[in-house]
């Protein structure tokens, strides 16, 4: 049996190769900071509501290929309160998770030999997909003391198969929030030279969300260049229930439904269906988690300013913190080490992309902050 060499050349699945070196995965000692989960249950009147709605025989069937019309209605209205731009239904697709956005929009917009300008580091399910489909990641370097992206290091690499340039904010693995103004700039960048710009927003209701994350919905030209992917799998924990969404203008969405039909038909009903009901319903939800995150953030911060820690911490956002291992070695020796000794789970900086071997990834939402002291105390054990 023969496979795409391409397929073959792409990282082990991350997740897994990290649990692969947990000697317990039952331990009560264990600290898991590896993967992006929420720590909490969908809110209980959204169980209710959706317990009810199954045994009423909503969600067995197909829906449209662009998604039930009100989670289409209710995604553009809270983008256009959000955001201070007016979207509508028309420039909604909803998906299977924001993985089948982001893939669906890269099977439209490239073939083979084309390129995407990816900013350093980089989620790896983005870099895996782009290299299964024969598109090459070109990388922005990573800057530890802004870790934004350089618009002009972009330009430099724009060429004849450039196809997007692709910004995740707030970033996954580094949890920084990019400004405005940088933001701004990579949309002006890719519409001069014709490009897309895919912006995969999918932890934006985890910084202020009584804040605009940009102002690009707000151009009149905006669905000539822009790309939006969203997630509601993590604002209204229903991971389990593969829903996200693409926004963009009618002649990029006419040849993705193509894309859907072929692979998902349509995003899972009853997901859907938790999304219109957490869009409607649970705005003060929202914020409460919101306000957690956020907080939690400036608590870890703290907790890295031990005076003895040599772990420094990059940035921290959302979900993640990014933190420089002090050691002359392998991030992926590093995090071996942190799992087997430390039962301290998490990620090395090697699955986010090239020259990232310094850096490791905490995925703190899902750890209570009472346990940074303990996370502390276990990066200081492994420097001894």
């Amino acid at each position: 049996m023969k496979f795409n060499p391409n397929v073959l050349d792409c990282a082990s699945a991350p997740i897994a190769e990290a649990w692969s070196w947990v000697r317990d995965p039952l331990s009560s000692n264990l600290i898991d900071m590896c993967q992006a989960v929420p720590a909490h249950l969908p809110p209980q009147p959204l169980r209710d509501y959706l317990g009810e709605a199954i045994k009423a025989g909503e969600g067995a069937t197909y829906t449209d290929i662009r998604g039930i019309p009100a989670l289409r209605d209710a995604l553009a209205e809270n983008i256009s309160e959000r955001y201070q731009g007016p979207v509508n239904s028309d420039d909604v697709l909803i998906t299977a998770g924001c993985n089948q956005a982001f893939c669906s929009v890269i099977d439209t917009l490239c073939e083979a030999g084309d390129e995407v300008i990816v900013p350093l580091p980089c989620y790896f399910n983005h870099q895996m997909w782009l290299t299964t489909r024969g598109v090459t990641p070109r990388y922005l370097s990573f800057n530890a003391e802004t870790a934004m992206p350089d618009v002009d290091e972009a330009r430099e690499l724009i060429n004849e198969r450039t196809r997007a340039l692709l910004l995740v904010t707030p970033n996954n693995p580094s949890g920084a929030i990019y400004s405005h103004d940088c933001i701004r700039q990579f949309f002006e960048l890719a519409r001069e030279h014709g490009l897309a710009l895919i912006m995969d927003e999918t932890y934006r209701d985890f910084i202020d969300i009584e804040q605009t994350p940009h102002e690009l919905f707000a151009l009149d030209d905006w669905r000539n260049t822009l790309v939006h992917l969203y997630s509601f799998s993590k604002v209204f924990s229903l991971t389990g229930f593969r829903t996200g969404a693409v926004v963009c203008g009618q002649p990029l969405l006419e040849q993705l439904s193509k894309v859907q039909d072929c692979t998902a038909i349509c995003a899972p009903h009853a997901g859907q269906l938790a999304a219109v009901y957490g869009l409607q319903n649970l705005h003060d939800w929202k914020l409460e988690k919101s306000n957690e995150l956020a907080q939690r953030a400036i608590l870890i911060r703290e907790a890295f300013d031990h005076p003895e820690l040599d772990y420094r911490l990059i940035s921290a956002g959302a979900y993640f913190a990014y933190v420089q291992h002090p050691f002359d070695e392998s991030a992926r020796a590093v995090v071996r080490r942190l799992i087997e000794e430390h039962e301290l789970l998490c990620l090395p900086g090697s699955y986010f992309g090239q020259d990232q071997e310094r850096f490791i990834r905490l995925a703190y939402a899902n750890v209570h902050d009472r346990h940074f002291e303990d996370v502390i105390g276990r990066l200081l054990a492994s420097q001894r």
